[in-house]
């Protein structure tokens, strides 16, 4: 008697299954669900990318070498702001999401451009935090700690740089294409990679700023 099909075997709809080789006879699955699947892998790469930054950190943070330490480097204004313009960009890339499932081309871009400059602002102020770290002689060679530092910060910058790139690219496309299959689908992806981000941001705030301020 033939198994009855499995709707979630991955390269396979269900189809139904042959019985001589308990294969899929569907053929492969729809695209959206394997770019779905294979950006998750991706996400999920990240996120230990980043756990392995978190514990450099976690590990470094008192190999100052007489230099300034985690509560030394934190400006509790831009930090606001920074943190400010991240969540605030984290709920307009939400409005674009509803935009693009009503398929509101106007509103879609609207709230791409918010999202695209407060991204921006962010990036701006993180790199005036840099700057002036350096000008105080406190760059990434000073000491053990400072490394760690600028390269959890600075990697979460870098994503931010290419998220910002990605997503002037999707707002081009939605204008010059409208809301295809193909297009929607990259900008699902864009908005899920803005949105880990964001969370990753509560992670390098409260590691690398306030547990500093409160050691």
């Amino acid at each position: 008697m033939p198994r009855p099909p499995d709707p979630y075997r991955l390269g396979r709809n269900p189809g139904g299954e042959s019985p001589a080789t308990g294969h899929g006879s569907g053929g492969p699955a729809p695209t959206a669900i394997v770019v779905s699947y294979g950006f998750w892998i991706f996400i999920l790469a990240d996120v230990i990318t980043f756990s392995t930054l978190f514990a450099a950190f976690a590990v470094l943070k008192d190999a100052t070498a007489g230099g300034p330490a985690a509560a030394d480097l934190v400006d509790r204004g831009t930090l606001a702001l920074e943190t400010a313009c991240l969540l605030l960009s984290s709920f307009t890339c939400g409005l674009a999401t509803v935009a693009m499932r009503v398929r509101n081309r106007f509103w879609f871009q609207v709230a791409m451009l918010a999202t695209v400059v407060l991204g921006a602002g962010f990036l701006v102020l993180e790199a005036r935090e840099f700057a002036g770290l350096v000008a105080q002689g406190a760059g990434p060679t000073r000491s053990a700690f400072l490394s760690a530092f600028f390269t959890l910060v600075g990697c979460h910058g870098v994503h931010v740089t290419a998220g910002l790139l990605w997503a002037l690219t999707m707002m081009a496309q939605v204008a010059a294409k409208g809301f295809r299959d193909d297009v929607v689908r990259r900008t699902s992806c864009w908005s899920l990679f803005w949105h880990a981000l964001d969370i990753i941001w509560v992670g390098v705030f409260t590691v690398a700023y306030l547990m500093g301020v409160s050691a």
